[in-house]
């Protein structure tokens, strides 16, 4: 099956939920285009068209290759090199003659400059079928993205042609040992050079296509005396390239032996006086890679997803030809009740990642357009403010959300075939292993939820008043004439705001109840501990309340789209009931 056209789900959201008509004249001002596009239509047509193609490759030869993939692993090292299997390759061929490289890259280097949902959405099919594939495709298009934006201007007209060609990628280093997500631990230095590069020397580790020719490398420099300034303020970026006049400027040591993503290259990346050249300013470092670290965590989302669709769909097919107590599987009461309560989950999953990404799709077209020193119109900046505080709030959920589901029904649909999915033969073991690393990279489950609960606390403690006067007006009363979707979502909004606040003050404890609404009466950084160890379940509740929002949203477009909001809700109901009793009862 094509994992785009013969997908109703994706049809319905490509054409209502993705805001065709903000989205474009971002990327389009003018008709026809220089392609031809005469309107707006033909141009999501050509969009709906690629798709199509992207979803029949990537339902046919990616997940024909997935197995093999999975087997005999990516590549190996070799002199300081990654030398990629003929798996691996066979697919960077495919993708570059596909044109599949250049999906969201520049017109002007020979891409396609779709907005950045049309390279999501193919990225999701290529995971759909193979996880490793997806995450190494999804490291030329990112490589080339930030080369645009941050590496010195002489590297980009060299190698963004060559990204999307396929003849280069490129890579991500942060982590080292000993420094995981506290990057403030980093023991990565850089040395200014005479002629203004750097000598960077240090280890990192745990990076994915290590190996793949060109580096972005987070490392703190070292003043004249030895010195380097401490904590975050103290890392800046450097672009590196894995080959200067043939030699080797940095060295592959090894690729990691991992429990899933056999066909992904995990190295180990040694630089020793490895030459490098600095990106923007000294001491951004850490706010430059937020950027990418922002995309690459809407990326995993949409990775899982795509595995979650994948796996999903195998097991529903296998109940659907197994025959057990004289009944197909798939009708036993217990059995269509797990499998339709999956169903439910990955739909609306899908939704509130699709309507993520239409906002970070709009910030990052902005922002990059800021970037280049044009000015905003005032309708640009107001979408430019909007779609970036709301990426700003979704980025954790959607990574968490999707990450850990993915694991979830991974594991369930391996007890759907029984012993069969406890078997190599079938594929459930191959997702329910490769699960496992968007859990991880990218930052963990848990990082993820301490995100979200800086970003709510600071919302919520920045202005208590409104906070508190904020739950008396969201009162569902004030909906009863609004549309019954708005309704159930309003009664449901109002309660989980109603225990956040309870959980905020009995573990905040404001010290003067009589100035409940001064922000610096609740500044006990000696509670925060109290609240801390409720991240996960805050992040948990607010990823069922933003999910019922787009649910909701979409019934506005289509009433038939109640169906799914109900049975979300039906779903998810008494999973937030236990988190409002998990709130009460732990100290």
């Amino acid at each position: 099956m094509n994992y785009f056209s013969d997908e109703s789900e994706w049809t319905w959201l490509f054409k209502n939920a993705i805001p065709w008509e903000k989205i474009l004249p971002l990327y389009q001002s003018t008709y026809p285009t220089v392609d031809g596009f005469k309107d707006e239509a033909e141009t999501i047509d050509f969009y709906r068209e690629l798709l199509t193609q992207t979803g029949e490759w990537a339902s046919t030869k990616v997940l024909a290759r997935a197995p093999l993939l999975d087997k005999n692993g990516g590549g190996k090292v070799q002199d300081g090199d990654t030398i990629v299997s003929p798996e691996m390759q066979s697919f960077y061929n495919e993708a570059a003659q596909l044109g599949a490289f250049g999906i969201p890259l520049p017109k002007k280097f020979g891409g396609l400059e779709t907005p950045v949902a049309v390279g999501f959405i193919a990225l999701s099919q290529i995971a759909r079928s193979c996880m490793s594939s997806s995450v190494h495709y999804a490291f030329f298009t990112s490589i080339a993205d930030m080369i645009e934006r941050f590496a010195p201007h002489e590297f980009h007209e060299r190698y963004i042609p060559q990204i999307i060609k396929g003849e280069i990628s490129g890579c991500m280093c942060l982590t080292e040992p000993g420094c995981g997500s506290d990057l403030s631990m980093m023991k990565t230095t850089a040395v200014l050079n005479d002629d203004g590069t750097y000598s960077i020397t240090g280890n990192k580790i745990f990076i994915t296509n290590g190996g793949g020719g060109l580096a972005f490398v987070l490392a703190k420099i070292k003043g004249p005396n030895g010195e380097i300034k401490p904590g975050l303020d103290g890392i800046s970026m450097f672009f590196v390239e894995k080959k200067i006049a043939g030699k080797n400027n940095f060295k592959i040591g090894k690729i990691e032996e991992k429990m899933g993503m056999h066909g992904s290259l995990t190295c180990e990346v040694l630089f020793q006086n490895t030459l490098g050249h600095l990106c923007g300013e000294i001491g951004h470092g850490f706010k430059y890679m937020l950027h990418l670290m922002n995309e690459a965590r809407i990326a995993v989302a949409i990775q899982s997803l795509g595995g979650i669709e994948g796996v999903l769909s195998y097991a529903k097919h296998y109940a659907g030809e197994r025959v057990q107590f004289n009944r197909l599987l798939k009708d036993l009461p217990l059995m269509k009740r797990n499998l339709d309560d999956m169903q439910t989950e990955t739909d609306a999953i899908r939704c509130l990642i699709v309507d993520t990404i239409s906002h970070y799709d709009a910030y990052a077209r902005l922002e990059l357009k800021r970037k280049h020193g044009d000015k905003l119109s005032v309708q640009e900046e107001n979408l430019f403010k909007a779609s970036q505080v709301w990426t700003r709030k979704r980025t954790p959920l959607v990574k968490y959300y999707a990450c850990e589901k993915f694991t979830e029904i991974s594991k369930r649909c391996i007890q759907v075939l029984g012993g069969y999915g406890f078997m190599q033969e079938y594929p459930v073991e191959r997702y329910h292993r490769d699960s496992f690393g968007p859990l991880i990279y990218e930052g963990t489950s848990q990082i993820q939820a301490l995100m979200v609960l800086k970003d709510t606390v600071k919302h919520s403690m920045k202005n208590p008043k409104k906070l508190i006067t904020g739950l008396i007006t969201a009162h569902p009363s004030g909906q009863l004439w609004s549309d019954e979707w708005d309704q159930e979502f309003y009664r449901v909004h109002y309660k989980t705001k109603k225990y956040l606040l309870k959980l905020f003050i009995k573990t905040l404890k404001p010290t003067d109840t009589k100035k409940i609404f001064n922000a610096k009466n609740w500044q006990g950084v000696e509670n925060i501990s109290r609240l801390m160890i409720h991240a996960e379940t805050i992040c948990e509740a607010l990823c069922y309340i933003e999910t019922l929002r787009v649910l909701k949203d979409h019934c506005h477009i289509d009433k038939s789209r109640f169906d799914l909001f109900k049975r979300y809700k039906v779903l998810v109901a008494p999973r937030l009931a236990g988190l409002y009793k998990d709130w009460e009862l732990r100290e």
